[in-house]
């Protein structure tokens, strides 16, 4: 099992901690954010407990970035985004000190201006179940 640490959230999610996941692998978890930008927004992390990009072995950066590539595609095909958002921080603007990519969908005049983003919250637990299985369908899985 990958090296995980006992009080960061995100490896509790690699670990089998309650999320609404929309892809995993050996080496990732993609689950949907709790404070979304858009419906759809998901976080794609490495199972391994890695603060930052930059700490990432590259032998698991092919993997990671894959997994991301995938999730922006599938945001595009599934929720029929004219495209996405890829974002990760390092350090700053970091909220949880595990790496983590954020992808959004994305629309024309969509209202995300610059990097001062509205954050919102799904309607319910069911508007937040429902996006994770669109996810999940359009990236070939089982919803």
């Amino acid at each position: 099992m990958a090296r995980q640490t006992s009080d960061c959230p995100f490896c509790a999610i690699a670990g089998g901690a309650d999320a609404h996941r929309v892809w995993e692998d050996e080496q990732v978890v993609a689950f949907l954010d709790t404070r979304p930008l858009f419906p759809g927004h998901t976080l794609v992390v490495p199972r391994e407990h890695v603060p930052t990009l930059t700490e990432l072995p590259a032998d698991r950066l092919g993997g990671f970035l894959a997994a991301v590539q995938r999730l922006a595609g599938a945001m595009e095909h599934g929720f029929g985004a004219a495209g996405s958002l890829v974002a990760v921080n390092n350090r700053v603007s970091q909220s949880v000190p595990h790496l983590h990519a954020h992808v959004v969908p994305r629309n024309p005049k969509d209202g995300l201006r610059g990097f001062f983003w509205p954050r919102t919250r799904y309607r319910d637990e069911e508007h937040a179940a429902e996006t994770a299985r669109t996810l999940r369908r359009a990236l070939g899985g089982s919803s």
